[in-house]
């Protein structure tokens, strides 16, 4: 029997990784469009300042990246280490994207980025932009093959599993590649690094106009960064609508806690804050549909008929039936070599009650229930902090238009102090994503408590305080590098 200190300080410390990965990754994601814009423009007009313009931003894009390889790294190291169980279970499913992202999505983009960010004066002007828009290229690609893996978590498909050798097994590499919830997942990532991105340039522009420097390159900096940054907003919109559909079907109580919704309905209420609610309109997020039905926490567990008329089986239905699918796998594991018949029958159960095979793991109904006040308040960060972001950038563009923006100190110091919320923003989404998905490690296949490894709980909490130690100098050595180099600006207009 697996400890709980165990799970969850092996939990803690895949959180503790990942929430820090992500503070590199956005940036990464963001900066490599706007500084390929940048020196695109250059490009174009041949004009030099233009082309200071992007290095600048260059600079200060490769110290993030090289932080975010060295955290990635150890994050991946996990899988193995504390994850072992998980590794072996559908480790011929989960490792195809993440070796294809490795050997060819990395290898593409850390080639080219020693292309952008030493060959300025080696090669031609043209094959050097090539190399700066396929470093972005290559991180977008990199972050689809991770993003794919995830999404399978979040809804697996195209495997089946073989009780010979205990493991799911792919048989269809294009499911998992067109699994609907990777699509979204990577719109929704990669254009809210974008948006990342864009606050992040206009806040240290707006700081350096707060301290009236490089005039010209900071409203030029906003303005790219402004128009990049909306263009992502309107696509996190569409792929936030349509991931709540996905939501909505794949994962529901993941919904239901996101809307801390106890009873469901037709015509459901969205809920802004407690005590204030719009009557109907979960059930058009979630079904485009007013009169939708949505299921509660409660209805999940007790049981219920979708619109279509498919009963969906209780809590204690699915566990019950998720310990019948591993008895007969025990004793089709027993019996295959002494009783074949038993053995085959016993395979049979199995198959009839496989997509339950995880709720046997579950000891109750209350297993089955994610932390609703975290979940619920994190999906209104990101929805608020996002609706925010919108009306700034909208405003910092209008007043860059309009060439008053040097004139609204005010509104200089709101994009200045704004640039933490973005990373606060893109941490509560994740733990809507993750931290919604549970007691699941895998959705409705693999909990928590069955894929951790049988190692001790010190050995996981003093790993776990030595990377709080190496991330957090990792992160105050990245501040410090880049905080000199904004110090010390573009030096653009001194020369």
């Amino acid at each position: 029997m697996i400890e709980s200190g165990l799970v969850d300080w092996s939990r803690l410390q895949f959180a503790l990784t990942a929430c820090y990965h992500w503070i590199f990754v956005p940036l990464t994601l963001g900066l490599s469009i706007i500084m390929a814009v940048m020196e695109s423009i250059y490009v174009i007009k041949g004009d030099l300042f233009w082309q200071k313009t992007a290095k600048f931003w260059m600079k200060l894009f490769a110290i993030n990246f090289a932080v975010g390889i060295a955290t990635g790294i150890i994050l991946e190291f996990q899988f193995g280490t504390n994850w072992s169980n998980y590794s072996w279970f559908v480790g011929d499913i989960f490792g195809a994207p993440l070796a294809i992202e490795g050997i060819f999505a990395f290898f593409m983009e850390a080639t080219f980025f020693a292309v952008m960010f030493f060959g300025w004066n080696k090669v031609g002007k043209r094959f050097h932009l090539l190399s700066t828009w396929l470093t972005g290229i290559g991180a977008s690609v990199s972050a689809l093959w991770i993003l794919i893996a995830n999404a399978w978590m979040q809804h697996p498909v195209g495997m089946e599993f073989n009780p010979d050798t205990v493991r799911h097994e792919m048989v269809d590499f294009w499911a998992l590649v067109m699994n609907p919830v990777a699509s979204s997942k990577f719109m929704h990532s990669v254009f809210s690094g974008w948006m990342t991105g864009a606050v992040f340039v206009i806040g240290i522009s707006c700081w350096y106009l707060l301290k009236r420097r490089e005039t010209r390159f900071a409203l030029s900096s906003i303005r790219v960064a402004a128009i990049v940054g909306l263009a992502g907003t309107m696509a996190v919109m569409f792929s936030g609508d349509k991931s709540g559909v996905q939501t909505a079907e794949y994962q529901p109580m993941k919904l239901a806690a996101m809307e801390g919704l106890e009873k469901g309905g037709k015509r459901a209420p969205f809920s802004i804050v407690p005590g204030i609610e719009v009557p109907g309109m979960l059930s058009v997020l979630a079904t485009h549909d007013l009169d939708g039905f949505v299921p509660g926490i409660n209805d999940i567990l007790d049981g219920y008929t979708d619109e279509s008329g498919k009963v969906m089986p209780s809590a204690e239905d699915k566990i019950a039936r998720g310990k019948r699918a591993i008895d007969a796998f025990s004793t089709y594991r027993a019996m295959k070599n002494e009783s074949p018949s038993v053995a085959d029958s016993a395979r049979k159960v199995l198959q009839e009650n496989m997509p339950y095979f995880g709720y046997g793991y579950l000891q109750s109904r209350n297993d089955l229930i994610p932390p609703v006040s975290l979940v619920y308040w994190a999906f209104r960060a990101m929805v608020g902090l996002g609706a925010f972001f919108l009306l700034l950038m909208t405003a910092i563009l209008w007043f860059e238009c309009r060439q008053t923006l040097v004139q609204k100190r005010w509104l200089q110091h709101i994009a200045l102090w704004t640039m933490p919320l973005i990373y606060i923003a893109g941490q509560a989404g994740w733990i809507v994503a993750e931290v919604g998905r549970q007691p699941w490690t895998i959705q409705g296949l693999l909990p928590v408590n069955a894929a951790v490894s049988s190692v001790s709980v010190g050995a996981v909490q003093t790993t776990f305080f030595i990377f709080v130690a190496i991330f957090t100098l990792f992160l105050i050595i990245e501040i410090r590098i880049m905080l000199k180099a904004v110090q010390k600006g573009p030096e653009i207009e001194h020369k």
